[in-house]
């Protein structure tokens, strides 16, 4: 179909500058929106385990063929793709992050190297098959992840570098739908871009909630023209937010998305309470979403504690010459205590001692007074800048929190939640910003989800309420580890002017 001419566009309620600036993407925008994700991954996949088959027969001490090196060579790699496709290591996700895929994709390949050996033992008695078969496992084990790293690095670093995406279309003017937008524009690494907005006539943007935003893109027409809009736009996504639209106009909207081959998501009721893991079971034909359980108080979050404990300790215990040596320059650098001690609130709303090595000399009556813009936290160098050098150092490096250590071994901090604010700034962003003293539920923590994703200093409050609350209801020892991990990463690529 070809697009609409302007007498078509006006039938949309669509300006002719809107269907202009969302107009089918270019061929290098197609390219960055990662349409032939499955295509390539597989075809990376089917690479990097031949390399490993190579790999391992060079490391044997010869790239002659072997008896079952031919049979393994035709067999290892459409085993290790089948069982990859098994755990959904093909499926388009939204994000693609390296330490969610690392555990199922070695699973697959210990699988598929498993599955090879067992037919090979019983087809020949030789015993260097089983040698053999082991070399595969451990190239194919590294490899295969680190392949998929680059690919998903790379990825990552087009969507930041050109902001490209898949050209979507939300349904709703409301206030979730301007936030996902908003989520679109600022992440751009997520894959998507909103290009317009698709509601009812009678429909107006609603008065966003506390941090929540307009943004400001086009409306294309009612939830019925999408053949049509989707024809003038080539939008290839659609997510379904709040709106007026009846849910028999819904249901037959997602029917006509998938007919032009469009992926739909649909933000459910009651968001704030669905977690990863929410499951979808069915009364006869009926689903039903059941909601887990998130306890702060429970067994889980009490084993939590007891690993902040001991695992403190032993950092503590490993890092204490680094530790020791940032005192005695702390005390060098200028006048005053040692450790910086600031009021912060911690679990259940109660104060606390968070601990510092102290980076900035004293105040002077000429320093500037600090104000804090809307909209923004608290933190970073606030006002005169009086760090000493080795407090820059300090930090730009997060070393001058290593004191927090001390809190968690006190049991009043974990080594991973939300990051703790001062109690004036609390008693104000619990009435400005939604959900955030649901943050209190459980323990502050020296780094967290929202930090390893950029959210410090003087960055948005409503965001890390948001991905603390999400850290909360989604809450697993796995986790704990991936945000330490990130935060090896982060700080290593941090720089603090």
């Amino acid at each position: 179909m070809n697009n609409p001419t302007h007498a078509d566009q006006r039938q949309l309620g669509v300006p002719s500058e809107s269907i202009r600036s969302t107009a089918r993407p270019t061929i290098p925008e197609r390219l960055l929106a990662d349409p032939l994700h499955t295509t390539i991954t597989v075809a990376l996949d089917v690479i990097a385990a031949a390399a490993a088959l190579a790999l391992a027969r060079a490391w044997e001490g010869t790239v002659t063929p072997h008896p079952y090196g031919g049979w393994a060579s035709v067999a290892f790699i459409p085993l290790v793709v089948v069982l990859l496709a098994g755990n959904s290591m093909y499926r388009r996700n939204l994000t693609r992050n390296f330490l969610d895929e690392l555990n199922p994709v070695e699973a697959s390949i210990a699988l598929a190297s498993l599955g090879l050996l067992i037919p090979m033992l019983l087809a020949t008695e030789n015993y260097m098959v089983g040698e053999f078969i082991l070399r595969c496992w451990i190239c194919a084990g590294v490899l295969i992840p680190l392949t998929r790293l680059v690919r998903a690095t790379v990825q990552r670093y087009l969507r930041r570098k050109f902001g490209a995406g898949a050209p979507t279309l939300v349904v709703g003017d409301g206030p979730v739908a301007h936030q996902l937008m908003d989520h679109m524009r600022r992440l751009p690494e997520y894959g998507l871009r909103p290009i317009g907005l698709l509601d009812s006539a009678t429909a107006t943007a609603a008065e966003g909630l506390p941090g929540f935003v307009h943004v400001d893109v086009p409306r294309l027409g009612a939830p019925s023209e999408l053949t049509e809009v989707v024809n003038a736009t080539g939008a290839t996504e659609l997510v379904i937010s709040f709106c007026t639209v009846r849910d028999a106009e819904l249901v037959a909207m997602v029917r006509a998305a998938h007919k032009l081959d469009m992926r739909v998501w649909v933000v459910p009721r009651l968001f704030d309470t669905i977690g990863r893991r929410a499951q979808v079971q069915h009364l006869g034909g009926l689903p039903l979403l059941m909601l887990r359980e998130v306890n702060p108080h429970g067994w889980q979050f009490a084993f939590k504690h007891a690993m902040d404990t001991t695992v403190g300790a032993l950092i503590l215990v490993m890092i204490s010459p680094v530790f020791l040596t940032l005192a005695l320059l702390v005390r060098l650098s200028s006048p005053g205590p040692i450790f910086f001690r600031q009021q912060r609130i911690g679990r259940d709303g109660k104060p606390f001692d968070c601990l510092k090595f102290r980076s900035m000399r004293p105040t002077l009556a000429s320093d500037e007074q600090f104000e804090l813009q809307q909209g923004s936290a608290p933190g970073g160098v606030e006002g005169i800048d009086r760090r000493t050098r080795v407090g820059k150092f300090m930090r730009r490096t997060s070393l001058d929190e290593l004191p927090q250590l001390i809190n968690v071994l006190k049991g009043e901090m974990s080594l991973v939640g939300p990051r703790p604010e001062r109690p004036e700034f609390v008693e104000l962003f619990e009435i400005q910003i939604r959900r955030y003293g649901e943050r209190h539920r459980v323990k502050a923590g020296m780094t967290g989800w929202a930090q390893v994703h950029g959210l410090r200093g003087q960055t948005s409050i409503a965001d890390r309420a948001e991905w603390d609350n999400y850290y909360i209801e989604n809450w697993s020892v796995w986790l704990d580890v991936k945000i330490l991990a990130l935060t090896v990463l982060a700080v290593l690529r941090r720089s603090e002017d």
